[in-house]
């Protein structure tokens, strides 16, 4: 808008003149400050076209929902014939009279290699005496165990036969909340390949999964994940996986209910994971050498503790490191490089910020002193 002061249009004589002061005035500005606001006035003057704006940009919002509808089918048609049903035969148990039951459970996976490696949750082939994946075409292979990560809760498969195109890894790194995803797996076990939609509800979300561990860096999602999906991809909308579904929560300690709440484990950490696991049958994490219980502040007025959070060290390992580095048992860990050990850093989430061969600072309490040593980590498969 024009201010209240700004001249009526010229003329054409006039424009002439006007342009020619105005360019002027542009080139000497632009001595000034730079190019920039010259360049700005004789597009302005010359009314240069601008740039075409994205076609979502402009489109009605039916266009859009189109488009949006489009690019999940695309996915399905894409991704959907790597995604597979995985079937966890248990040992056969012997009932009261004699008899054995069979019993199996299942959940999802998905092809991520032409040579039959699939990538699902470690819960879901826990316990297996064997494994079967059914493919998206109906047929049904036998499975090999690879390796597992219990830690992540992942596992590595493998089949042969005639593999569907493998799925392609995406960057969980540049994920946003808001982005739309799709979750494809088999809920129930019954409903395979079933696919559902929504957001990145949140990214970096962490769970409690055991009293002293938790899952950290979880992608959060409201597309309808259910028992059954487990170990399945969660995809973006260029048909990459971005994240392994893991778990789904219901309600909280306090009895109220919530529907929505899925959580994938990141692509990134995924892949990193699987590559290892398929290298070399496991996964190193870091060692310390020791067994220990944690402290809480109730055990440690029970038992006159001189710190009410870290963990109390129960057992040595004698060819451990933390043999090596002087810790003895009895001794209480409190913090690893100066993070302490509390309900929101659990020991076991500090240490494995760390890799196999580090040195990593103990704080520990032996006998009522404060110590530190440099303990350098092993690995544990």
């Amino acid at each position: 808008m024009l201010p209240p002061n700004y001249p009526s249009p010229p003329g054409q004589p006039q424009l002439r003149a006007f342009r020619l002061r105005t360019l002027i005035i542009a080139t000497l500005l632009s001595g000034i400050f730079g190019g920039v606001i010259g360049a700005g006035v004789i597009l302005i003057l010359d009314r240069e076209p601008a740039p075409p704006v994205p076609e979502i940009a402009t489109a009605a919002p039916e266009a859009i929902s189109r488009l949006v509808e489009t690019a999940i089918t695309d996915v399905v048609e894409s991704v959907g014939p790597a995604v597979v049903t995985v079937i966890n035969n248990f040992p056969p148990r012997r009932t009261f009279f004699g008899g054995l039951i069979e019993s199996a459970a299942s959940g999802s996976g998905v092809i991520i290699s032409s040579d039959g490696y699939i990538v699902t949750n470690n819960h879901v082939v826990s316990g297996a005496q064997s494994l079967e994946v059914i493919l998206a075409d109906g047929s049904v292979l036998p499975a090999k165990l690879i390796g597992v990560e219990e830690y992540s809760d992942l596992a590595i498969l493998q089949v042969d036969g005639d593999i569907a195109v493998p799925a392609s890894w995406g960057n969980s790194d540049m994920l946003k909340a808001g982005e739309p995803v799709v979750a494809i797996g088999s809920p129930l076990g019954d409903f395979t390949n079933t696919v559902t939609q929504g957001v990145v509800s949140a990214v970096e979300r962490t769970i409690e999964i055991e009293e002293d561990y938790f899952l950290e860096g979880l992608i959060q999602t409201d597309a309808a994940i259910n028992q059954g999906n487990s170990g399945g991809p969660l995809l973006n909308t260029s048909g990459q996986v971005i994240g392994i579904n893991t778990l789904i929560v219901r309600g909280s300690g306090s009895g109220a209910v919530a529907e929505g709440l899925g959580f994938a484990i990141p692509s990134n950490t995924a892949r990193a994971i699987a590559d290892q696991l398929i290298a070399e049958g496991f996964f190193a994490r870091p060692y310390p050498g020791i067994r220990w219980v944690n402290i809480t502040p109730s055990l440690a007025s029970r038992y006159r503790l001189p710190a009410e959070r870290g963990i109390f060290i129960t057992e040595i390992d004698p060819k451990g490191p933390a043999e090596s580095a002087g810790l003895q048992r009895g001794d209480i860990i409190t913090a690893l490089s100066g993070e302490l050990i509390d309900e929101n850093h659990p020991f076991r989430n500090i240490l494995f910020q760390y890799e196999p061969g580090e040195t990593v600072e103990f704080t520990y309490i032996h006998e009522g002193t404060v110590r530190t040593a440099d303990l350098t980590l092993g690995a544990m498969r």
